[in-house]
């Protein structure tokens, strides 16, 4: 994506709670973030220190969460005109996805279409 470019909106955003979220963006790019991968993609500070962490350290012990069963997300709300919010099922829920952050931890950015 060229540095100077806009940053691309969503014109749609469908979750699924228990697969993730889908994003049709303005440029007619289609993603899809999976639970998981947005979960461990967390822009929230301790979501980032322990990804720091776990790059230091490979045995890094991960925290126990509080879900009883598959992560899933329970609801998202719109932060503002820029952003979403994903609470997860394991409780955490402080983690701002901008659309410029979401854009890029797309998990199929880079692949050639199929």
């Amino acid at each position: 994506m060229d540095a100077t470019a806009p940053t691309p909106r969503p014109v749609h955003l469908d979750l699924d709670r228990a697969r993730g979220l889908e994003v049709t963006w303005d440029d007619g790019v289609r993603s899809f973030y999976p639970v998981a991968h947005l979960r461990r993609a967390s822009p929230s500070a301790d979501a980032k220190a322990l990804r720091e962490e776990m790059a230091r350290n490979p045995l890094t012990v991960l925290p126990a969460g509080r879900a009883a069963g598959p992560l899933t997300a329970v609801d998202a709300e719109l932060v503002g005109n820029y952003a979403i919010r994903i609470r997860f099922s394991d409780g955490h829920s402080t983690g701002i996805f901008s659309w410029s952050y979401l854009r890029s931890i797309d998990p199929d950015a880079g692949k050639a279409p199929a």
